[in-house]
């Protein structure tokens, strides 16, 4: 703004005087910027409860007058605006003055602190604390305004939008029909297939929960628009890409309709038959390696909780050994071990709308079992528990394996039919080297299924045993530290120097054969590290080629 800009508003902020979204002070270079924050938190929320673009505090103007006396505060431009920074810093969540204005007046220095609402949803706090106002005064924040501000986004979903110019001919044939088939099949015992085959279109997506009153929703699109009527929903994108990764590399896009592409994508994962035990002529298991309805769960459950408003794709990533899926928006409810013993049920959903559909077409259930039945499954299948990775920051991801990792996983598994699923998530921990309470430890040694010690513990041999396997458990067992590092060590004694290749070819064939080969040479290379730091070892040749030799110091 320039200063006529300012003066305009300066007299509308006088004329209206002190409310909720305005405050004046005289303030002098003293002024204490733990003060500002207080105002600064309480017009924020009462700016967003009023639904005003923005709040006011004013510095210059005589409180009782209503006169411009002027104001001493921060003279300096750069330390004036450096209170910007002050204010980012001690707010939760942060943010600061949307712009600070210095008006001259002739009566002296007025600076306007423009102050943005807080955010939908959420009540900007000061040093911890939530600050309000009660007309002129200064208070803190009650809950009833603390739940009227955080109740604000329960309402909406984005799902739930009507896409003002869609019709029905922006809805693929194909997916209508499956659609009426899946409602079908989970209402069989209340309309008859015929029946619901010959209501009428508009009837029928309504009563699926698809569409409102006949108007065409996201979720219409989302699960049943022709590919080109996805930019109804631009610029938020509705797709899925799967990508290969490893010798063979190849991707692919898919968008609505996703009724039927998750189909499409399910198909274009490779999925032969394995044996889980392949030496075993007593226990021939064949197995595919992955289960449809695992995947089709993993994949549903993505495009269920995806925040559509983050601008990014759902992502499947097929490796070697391992499925991941990938999608925007924290859990949102609970964390994926609430869910693995399918004891809790959501309350509220991100999507809330979409999900509904989603259960009335029998893609995904709305009591939270699907978490549970995943795990049910690949137990069954005597397969390793899916993993889900929270580290980044709005992300989830989960890893569905097609591998074994630990033989003996499987043969206990096999032989203890009796075991319970939270048993087998603890021998699943084991056998990847997570923690495991200590409690849970106790149990599972008393059942003589774990042996070791921590950290080391690894799955029981006895399974082996049973079976006359014993060799082809212990190629699965790892070794400690110790072992490998010592074969390295005599190896540099005997031939003074050796390549990364040497090394790998060394410690190859006896590292856990549970272990793929990214694993193993992470492994090496960690041991090569932790050798180097410890001077044991160095390298005389360069990063990309080195030339390993024993430290003659440490030799000394």
């Amino acid at each position: 703004m320039n200063q006529t800009e300012l003066k305009k508003l300066l007299n509308e902020l006088i004329n209206r005087w002190e409310d909720e979204i305005t405050e004046f002070k005289q303030a002098g270079d003293n002024f204490s910027t733990s003060d500002i924050g207080k105002y600064f938190s309480a017009l924020a929320n009462e700016a967003n409860l009023r639904n005003c673009h923005s709040a006011w505090l004013v510095f210059g103007v005589d409180n009782d007058s209503k006169n411009i006396i002027g104001t001493d505060y921060r003279p300096e431009h750069e330390r004036l605006q450096s209170l910007k920074i002050q204010i980012a810093n001690n707010t939760d969540p942060s943010i600061t003055f949307r712009n600070i204005y210095e008006y001259k007046d002739d009566c002296g220095r007025v600076i306007l602190f423009e102050i943005p609402q807080a955010p939908r949803g959420i009540p900007i706090a000061w040093k911890g604390h939530y600050y309000s106002r009660a007309g002129e005064s200064l208070t803190s924040l009650g809950l009833e305004k603390q739940d009227d501000i955080r109740q604000q986004t329960l309402g909406s979903d984005w799902t739930a939008g009507i896409v003002p110019h869609a019709t029905l001919n922006d809805l693929h044939s194909d997916a209508i029909q499956k659609a009426r088939e899946s409602f079908a099949l989970k209402y069989k015992n209340r309309f008859s297939f015929d029946e619901i085959m010959n209501w009428p279109l508009e009837t029928f997506l309504d009563r699926a929960r698809i569409t409102q009153q006949g108007k065409i929703t996201r979720t219409a699109i989302i699960l049943l628009g022709k590919p080109e009527s996805a930019y109804y929903l631009l610029p938020y994108p509705a797709q899925i890409t799967w990508k290969l990764e490893g010798i063979d590399k190849a991707y692919e896009h898919f968008g609505p309709p996703f009724l039927l592409n998750t189909t499409i994508i399910y198909r274009k994962i490779r999925n032969y038959q394995m044996r889980i035990l392949p030496f075993d002529e007593l226990i021939p298991l064949e197995v595919s390696k992955y289960d449809q309805k695992v995947i089709h769960e993993a994949l549903h459950n993505c495009i269920a909780h995806q925040d559509y408003r983050k601008n990014s794709r759902i992502i499947v990533t097929e490796s070697t050994n391992f499925l991941q899926f990938e999608n925007e928006g924290d859990f949102y409810e609970g964390q994926p071990d609430d869910y693995t013993m399918g004891n809790k049920t959501p309350r509220k959903y991100r999507n809330s709308f979409l999900t509904q559909a989603m259960a009335e077409l029998n893609m995904i259930d709305t009591m939270g079992y699907g978490i549970y039945e995943m795990y049910k499954e690949q137990a069954r299948r005597y397969f390793p528990m899916p993993d889900y990775d929270l580290s980044e920051s709005g992300v989830v991801k989960l890893k569905i394996y097609g591998k074994v990792i630990d033989p003996a996983y499987s043969l206990l598994l096999i032989q203890n039919k009796e075991l319970t699923l939270k048993d087998i998530i603890a021998l699943d921990h084991i056998q990847k080297g997570h923690s495991v309470p200590e409690e849970t430890i106790h149990r599972l040694r008393r059942a003589k299924l774990i042996e070791g010690r921590k950290p080391n513990l690894y799955l029981s041999a006895s399974a082996a045993i049973t079976t006359g396997k014993k060799s082809d458990y212990i190629k699965t067992r790892a070794q400690d530290d110790k072992f490998y590092a010592k074969l390295i060590i005599d190896y540099l004694s005997e031939f003074e120097c050796a390549s990364r290749e040497e090394i790998n070819y060394l410690l190859w064939d006896k590292l856990s054969d549970g272990l793929d080969d990214e694993q193993k040479t992470n492994r090496i290379s960690n041991l090569l590290t932790k050798l180097r730091r410890s001077g044991h070892i160095k390298n005389i040749g360069s990063k990309k080629a080195p030339d390993w030799i024993i430290n003659e110091n440490d030799a000394e």
